[in-house]
């Protein structure tokens, strides 16, 4: 997956396509503001530029170096701008990140193994990426000592990104793949379940273990998530 540069991305939804070899960003942009303000509207092609700058920021300069006017001087806007959006750089970071993670989409492949292979290689890519591995870790850090952070997190990263399992939830059972839940409570419990299951996991496997997230890891993954799912015993080892 190519490195994001510092460029001035177009505003549309996200994934919104290639500028070259280029990914382009922009969706959603407004809604990530920490607090709507009146005035003159958001620029969403500013928005995306700042984004951009902040993640080749952290590659370059790393957590501690990042500033945000060396981020506005690489975005080429003011600093006053940052200011007017974020609260400061942990904030700034945050959304940074999340803005990469809206990207995974999940494949429909015919089968709801074929397709959780399918989203989790899309995590596993994203976390290879220099500047999703620094902001990433660097903001769990700083969330143990910030509890507005560690809910910004929460709703910009985590709860945005339980989407991938609702979808595909929905699909195995319209499938018959998977029974419906009728009770909401429970419904609820085993979507956090799953996508703590599959984050947690990957997230582990790459950035705490650094091992490689590839095809064959994430088809034994996937398998024994879906016994679980299933409420199947695991099948027993070759003798």
């Amino acid at each position: 997956m190519p490195r994001r540069g510092a460029g001035t991305p177009p505003p549309g939804d996200l994934p919104h396509g290639r500028d070259g070899n280029r990914r382009v960003y922009g969706r959603d942009m407004q809604s990530r503001s920490p607090a709507s303000r009146t005035g003159r509207p958001r620029s969403a092609t500013a928005d995306a530029a700042i984004l951009a700058a902040t993640r080749e920021a952290l590659v370059e300069l790393g957590w501690s170096k990042l500033t945000l006017g060396d981020v506005a001087t690489r975005a080429g806007v003011a600093k006053t701008t940052l200011y007017r959006r974020w609260a400061g750089k942990n904030e700034l970071v945050v959304d940074a990140v999340a803005e990469l993670f809206d990207e995974l989409e999940l494949p429909d492949r015919g089968s709801l193994a074929a397709d959780i292979e399918g989203v989790v290689l899309q995590f596993a890519s994203i976390l290879a990426l220099p500047e999703a591995r620094s902001g990433l870790m660097a903001v769990v850090a700083e969330a143990t000592r910030d509890e507005a952070l560690r809910e910004r997190i929460r709703a910009s990263v985590v709860d945005r990104q339980k989407r991938l399992v609702l979808e595909g939830r929905a699909r195995a059972q319209a499938r018959g793949e998977l029974a419906a839940e009728p009770d909401p409570a429970s419904s609820a419990r085993t979507v956090d379940l799953i996508f703590d299951m599959v984050a947690g996991a990957v997230v582990h496997r790459t950035l705490v273990s650094a091992e490689p997230a590839d095809e064959e890891w994430v088809h034994s993954f996937t398998g024994v998530l879906l016994r679980g799912l299933a409420g199947e015993a695991p099948p027993p080892a070759d003798v």
